[in-house]
């Protein structure tokens, strides 16, 4: 570690939030989390002295400003904003209500958004900072059952990779950083489950609910090293622009791009035909 940083993380009562403060402290940097109630708060404050905590619903837009305004006044200047807030839906899109849609969108997109748009004027005043979204490899690839969800990381992909361009000249750094299978509550406890309706789809999405039920708390992915793996992301000197977290997420990925490589060299005359 160059020198201690002031870390802001959204959702940091489990999971990679959790995960990655408690490395960010052991590291010793200060770590200021938002949580959604006071006894979450208190959890997270008796971690140590840099860990302070915040009350903040990421989809209460209005309140964000104020909040990181206090933070910067109370604590000091931001040197990394960690959107990790987020949780994950699962249903077929014709069954899943557009409310559902919403609120993954309204969590996982614009809180995450309202975030970056909170801490941008310091960090640009300043010239510096990181912006790290946790994403999904579900930002790259697809699989039925699961639409809103990766509608939301592609999203906050694209979100990312243009923000990076604009403010690359402020000196201010953007990383998506897009995990595979850890061993999280994402599919357990924090997954959001659309009720099954339409027996067209049983054939079809009834494994894949079965075996990502059963395959929760034993995904191959471990959040103690992947907060390893972000706390050395935050030290170096050039950072990518993607991330990907797991050999699961690098398989998927590479595969999706060899495919759509393909895909895109067996159409190329019909693409090149509307020239001119």
């Amino acid at each position: 570690m160059t020198q201690p940083k002031t870390l802001l993380i959204t959702g940091v009562s489990s999971g990679f939030g959790q995960a990655l403060a408690q490395a960010a402290l052991a590291a010793g940097h200060r770590v200021v989390g938002t949580v959604r109630s006071p006894q979450a708060q208190q959890t997270f404050e008796a971690l140590g002295a840099g860990a302070m905590g915040r009350l903040l619903d990421v989809t209460d837009f209005d309140a964000i400003p104020g909040v990181i305004d206090a933070i910067e006044a109370d604590v000091g200047p931001l040197d990394v904003l960690v959107n990790n807030a987020g949780y994950g839906h699962e249903g077929v899109l014709e069954e899943s209500a557009l409310d559902e849609l919403r609120r993954q969108f309204d969590v996982n997109v614009f809180g995450a958004v309202a975030m970056i748009k909170a801490v941008l004027p310091g960090m640009r005043r300043r010239r510096r900072g990181h912006i790290v979204n946790i994403t999904s490899m579900g930002g790259f690839i697809t699989m039925p059952g699961i639409a809103y969800y990766c509608g939301s990381k592609f999203a906050l992909e694209g979100i990312s990779e243009t923000l990076g361009k604009e403010v690359a000249p402020l000196g201010i750094h953007v990383t998506a950083v897009a995990p595979g299978s850890f061993r999280t509550d994402w599919a357990g406890r924090s997954m959001v489950r659309t009720p099954r309706s339409i027996a067209d789809y049983d054939a079809l999405f009834d494994p894949i609910r079965e075996a990502r039920q059963s395959r929760s708390g034993h995904q191959p992915g471990d959040p103690a090293k992947a907060a390893r793996a972000i706390l050395t992301l935050l030290d170096a000197p050039h950072p990518p622009a993607h991330l990907l977290l797991g050999s699961d997420a690098l398989e998927l990925v590479r595969g999706k791009l060899a495919a759509l490589e393909a895909e895109l060299a067996a159409w190329e005359t019909l693409t090149r035909s509307t020239d001119g």
